[in-house]
């Protein structure tokens, strides 16, 4: 299944807000399971057998997304395209995304809207996928990228880190 469209993902996003309702109990596999479903629908690739890194950097970070499989060439160039997208809807301004993704306004990312004419992105492939590389000019763009990227790693329950060397 192709990506869905930013504007689709608005509507789902508030589709999804609207029909949520409020649980007794929070259920954090529940809520996990959401995410990852929403993440598969935006992101064009299954979650579950897909590697999300998250990492601080001095100067911003990266995102990284990764196949698990070496050999889905399908799936390999649906990552490449999406984190391509990410680095030009985020350069705009644009976290409608991460919103639907995650069911809500995404912290960090008001601040880096507001702050995009000091926060650049690379999208870089990588032989499994590929990176968003994000750099920030001063401390509260940093900040602001940093919070974006605390905040993923959490709600995605990924790494913050590769083992070995990155960019």
């Amino acid at each position: 299944m192709p990506a869905v469209t930013r504007p689709l993902a608005l509507a789902l996003a508030v589709l999804v807000a609207a029909c949520g309702g409020a649980r007794a109990e929070p259920d954090p596999d529940a809520d996990f399971a959401a995410v990852q479903e929403r993440g598969r629908v935006a992101m064009g690739v299954d979650q579950y057998t897909s590697t999300h890194v998250f990492e601080d950097l001095p100067d911003g970070g990266r995102i990284v997304l990764d196949r698990e499989d070496a050999g889905d060439a399908a799936g390999i160039a649906t990552i490449r395209a999406h984190m391509r997208d990410i680095a030009t809807a985020f350069a705009r301004g644009d976290f409608a995304l991460p919103g639907f993704v995650h069911a809500r306004e995404v912290p960090g990312t008001a601040e880096m809207a507001r702050l995009r004419d000091r926060i650049r992105y690379e999208a870089v492939d990588r032989p499994r996928g590929a990176e968003v590389r994000i750099r920030a000019e001063g401390d509260e763009a940093v900040r602001a990228v940093h919070a974006f990227l605390a905040f993923q790693r959490t709600d995605h329950r990924a790494a913050g880190h590769e083992h070995g060397p990155h960019r």
